[in-house]
């Protein structure tokens, strides 16, 4: 096995550049900073707290990078918003975690608008970034390991919870963002303090996406966990020793926690898709929803299941106490996550008739 310096070395090699790639491109980034505050509004939503939080919602995963450029670290419209009371109808705050790589911003583009406008009360943070980095490094979450990140997690959520009165979180989470509540639930003392759960490309048992990978650099005698820049990524393997704790003792659900699982079987990242659709143990709420049961035509992948509007409807159900949201089937663009046609304006006349129906299924 290779002395732990050598494992060291391998790991500098990797995020080495990654340091010396933020110090040059600091100024083309400062430049594309005031390029984009010129934007006609048409084009970005730039953000910033004296926006409408109840525009109009851009189902696009992509729709958080605009305000991140415009405001680096800072939050969408909408949301954080500490001082302001919570609406009797949803006495709850939401906290929405972002998967790996993502942000408070730039993975919410879709949601903080969505949940602002349905009336809850909607927190953000980017946590588990690369310890000392600036941005946009310091943008990139989800790189250290869970456990620091669910302790993170937890750290926000008191936090929320002491600024609002509530005594609890209701959570919604895109991919590692459904672990890293859950492990500050099961092992970290969050358990009475999470009432809804719900969880967008969930991966309970893990994934095997890279199983060839790990196991090439593990013949070499390679840790992984040394090697890789994301501290996170060896953990959600689905024979980590992390899935193997977060699934022990009867699997990774808490009890008290009512949990909704979207997945969507077109997930390039999460393999099989299966890994979170986990039933859960007697006297456990857990609901199980696959985008494409009933709906062929959303074709959403791990990306792209943040801006769909099929999955946010199923969100906005599990979210309320009386659901009544009518969950609607068209086609939707993968990775981008938007219906297809809505994304490029509508579709020219002259091809009107070769378009794809976006009319819900009967």
């Amino acid at each position: 096995m290779p002395p732990k310096n050598l494992n060291e070395f391998i790991g500098d090699l990797v995020t080495l550049p990654l340091a010396a790639a933020q110090k040059i491109t600091q100024p083309i980034l400062q430049a594309a900073n005031s390029v984009v505050q010129r934007f006609p509004r048409e084009l970005i939503s730039l953000g910033g707290d004296a926006d409408d939080p109840t525009g109009k919602v851009v189902y696009d995963f992509f729709a958080g990078i605009g305000p991140e450029l415009a405001h680096p670290g800072g939050s969408l419209p909408g949301a954080n918003r500490w001082d302001d009371p919570l609406d009797p109808a949803h006495p709850i705050p939401v906290i929405l975690a972002h998967g790996t790589a993502g942000g408070g911003q730039t993975n919410w583009g879709t949601y903080v608008p969505l949940l602002t406008e349905a009336g809850y009360s909607v927190f953000t943070l980017t946590f588990g970034a690369i310890p000392g980095s600036r941005w946009p490094i310091s943008a990139l979450g989800g790189m250290t390991t869970i456990e620091e990140s669910a302790a993170e997690f937890g750290a926000f959520a008191e936090k929320v919870m002491a600024a609002t009165g509530s005594d609890k979180v209701h959570v919604v989470g895109h991919s590692q963002g459904t672990l890293v509540p859950n492990y500050w639930a099961r092992f970290l003392g969050g358990h009475d303090r999470i009432g809804k759960y719900v969880s967008l490309a969930p991966l309970w048992e893990g994934t095997t996406v890279l199983d060839g990978a790990t196991g090439i650099l593990s013949r070499f005698g390679f840790d992984p966990a040394g090697v890789v820049p994301c501290r996170a990524l060896p953990q959600m393997m689905d024979d980590s020793e992390f899935i193997a704790t977060m699934n022990a003792d009867g699997g990774p659900y808490v009890p008290g926690i009512s949990y909704t699982n979207i997945s969507t079987v077109h997930d390039e990242l999460v393999h099989p898709f299966t890994s979170g659709q986990l039933p859960g143990p007697d006297g456990v709420d857990v609901t199980n929803i696959v985008l494409q049961a009933g709906c062929v035509k959303d074709l959403s992948d791990h990306l792209g299941i943040c801006g769909s509007p099929r999955a946010a409807a199923f969100v906005l159900n599990a979210l309320d106490d009386h659901p009544s949201r009518v969950v609607p089937c068209q086609v939707v663009a993968p990775f981008f996550g938007s219906p297809l046609l809505r994304r490029t304006g509508g579709v020219p006349d002259f091809i009107k008739p070769f378009a794809p129906s976006t009319t819900p299924d009967r």
